[in-house]
């Protein structure tokens, strides 16, 4: 598909100028004072004055067209508000199905030096889940699936149905970016930056590219990952405030 095309597809900016506004349920987006609708016609209204500022700048910065590539934090919101409410416990086990098999449980077993790194590393964060919310994990050289604690597992679930509609949609993303539900939980809390998460989740082919170097695709996919890992880092930062 052309770009003239893709183009057409987009919707044009019907609207001057987009901002958050303290309502009821607490701060719509408005585009020259009407709020937009997700797909499934409810209005787009964030908790947090710092998230709906978030989310609007997302609208205030499109040009010409509404790109919705280029507006994760008001995708999210959408799901938030549209799936989020109707499938709190489909989403719970989904964040737990992640933890039972999380990234972070999984060591290398060659070279020392990227054992020790994960040893170091990735053991610090697992070493905070178990301070922070009693969660056990169960470390493992090599690929072949461990299963982890039932009562872990048991725990991560009651755990992330504690949380609103907005911090458990940002934690099932979280999840499957880190591909660890540890990771998401970890910079919810603002115990780790996104991009440190990030990092923490591909320690494996930082390593790799430490050593031989990193092709431009590898480049180019480790990008478009750190702008997503920003965009959660913030949305949690903005429920936080």
């Amino acid at each position: 598909m052309s770009d003239k095309s893709e183009l057409l597809l987009k919707p044009k900016r019907f609207y001057k100028s987009a901002a958050a506004a303290p309502v009821e349920q607490g701060f719509a987006i408005q585009l020259d004072g009407r709020t937009p609708k997700s797909p499934a016609r409810k209005p787009l209204v964030a908790p947090t004055q710092a998230l709906g500022a978030m989310i609007a700048a997302e609208w205030e910065a499109q040009v010409e067209y509404i790109d919705n590539s280029l507006m994760p934090a008001t995708r999210l919101a959408f799901t938030a508000i549209d799936r989020i409410a109707e499938t709190r416990a489909e989403v719970a086990r989904e964040i737990t199905a992640y933890a039972a098999s999380d990234h972070l449980c999984y060591r290398a077993e060659s070279p020392r030096v990227l054992v020790e790194r994960q040893e170091r590393e990735w053991g610090a964060v697992l070493d905070w889940a178990r301070a922070e919310h009693g969660l056990v994990f169960t470390p493992v050289a090599g690929i072949i699936h461990t299963p982890q604690p039932p009562e872990t597992l048991a725990s991560v679930e009651a755990l992330v149905l504690t949380l609103d509609d907005f911090a458990l949609a940002g934690v099932a993303f979280a999840a499957g970016l880190f591909g660890s539900t540890v990771l998401g939980l970890a910079v919810r809390a603002g115990q780790l930056a996104g991009q440190q998460a990030l990092d923490l989740s591909r320690l494996d082919e930082i390593y790799q590219a430490e050593q031989w170097g990193e092709d431009a695709e590898a480049k180019a996919r480790a990008a478009a990952l750190a702008v997503e890992a920003a965009m959660i880092d913030r949305w949690f930062a903005a429920l936080r405030h």
